[in-house]
């Protein structure tokens, strides 16, 4: 059997046991159609980049869903708050790491006939999951601790949770996210050093962009829902990585 199947094998068997243990586990921080879908998940990302991709996701999930319930009880109260108190649901598994999955899955294929590309999508990879917890505990904080918050494109003062709403609580919290996932993915050997930097850019260039749309976009079409606007934040993050990695490579 070749270390190829192992990886499949492996995955599909340790994602059936964490699973079967987030179905018992009294603490749900997922519904269970999120469930599926996040061991479907799971699977593709240990069968393509193996235990360091998964690491690096579950980082995201678990300070991720951490950070949502900071001061829960008062963005509930304020109607701001995640819906199903932070349960992730499809929608949400999705919204966060399908650009990630992509990255995974095309650096799965050109590993044997280009490999050359595989440190771009693995940095693709990083970067998008980077932006997604970013943007996580800009949000999160900024709704929870936010002294101050303004509109983006105006600057103007809105209360907490506006869409498009900025605080400095909360963009300091999004540079903390973005590095705890840009460290974890040069500590499991996907990225390197400066890949780091990249990462944190790329992030902090995401993360405001994404609220510059949810400033002047999101209210105006019902079809660009939260977690279209996530696709689009991560795909962003994963693309400004990729394009500054290939401007460095070449003027190095």
């Amino acid at each position: 059997m070749s270390l190829l199947q192992n990886a499949w094998i492996v995955a599909i068997a340790l994602n059936s046991i964490l699973l079967a243990i987030a179905v018992i586990a009294p603490k749900k921080l997922l519904t269970p159609a999120g469930l599926i879908h996040a061991g479907i998940l799971g699977v593709l990302l240990w069968g393509t980049l193996g235990w360091s991709g998964y690491v690096v996701m579950m980082v995201y999930f678990l300070v991720g869903s951490g950070v949502t319930r900071i001061g829960m009880a008062e963005k509930e109260a304020a109607g701001i708050a995640e819906k199903r108190s932070g349960a992730r649901g499809p929608e949400n598994v999705w919204g966060s790491a399908l650009t990630g999955t992509i990255c995974a899955i095309a650096a799965y294929l050109l590993t044997p006939t280009q490999p050359q590309l595989v440190p771009f999508l693995l940095l693709g990879y990083v970067a998008s999951i980077s932006t997604k917890l970013s943007d996580t505990c800009a949000s999160e904080v900024g709704k929870a601790y936010g002294k101050r918050t303004f509109l983006i494109t105006t600057l103007q003062a809105v209360d907490r949770g506006t869409e498009g709403a900025v605080s400095l609580e909360g963009t300091i919290a999004g540079i903390v996210g973005s590095l705890v996932i840009a460290i974890v993915g040069w500590a499991v050997g996907l990225i390197d050093l400066t890949g780091i930097a990249i990462c944190l850019v790329a992030a902090f260039v995401a993360t405001n962009l994404e609220s510059v749309i949810g400033a002047t976009l999101q209210n105006q079409f019902d079809w660009l829902t939260n977690e279209l606007v996530n696709i689009l934040n991560t795909l962003i993050g994963a693309s400004v990585a990729i394009a500054i990695a290939l401007l460095f490579y070449r003027l190095t």
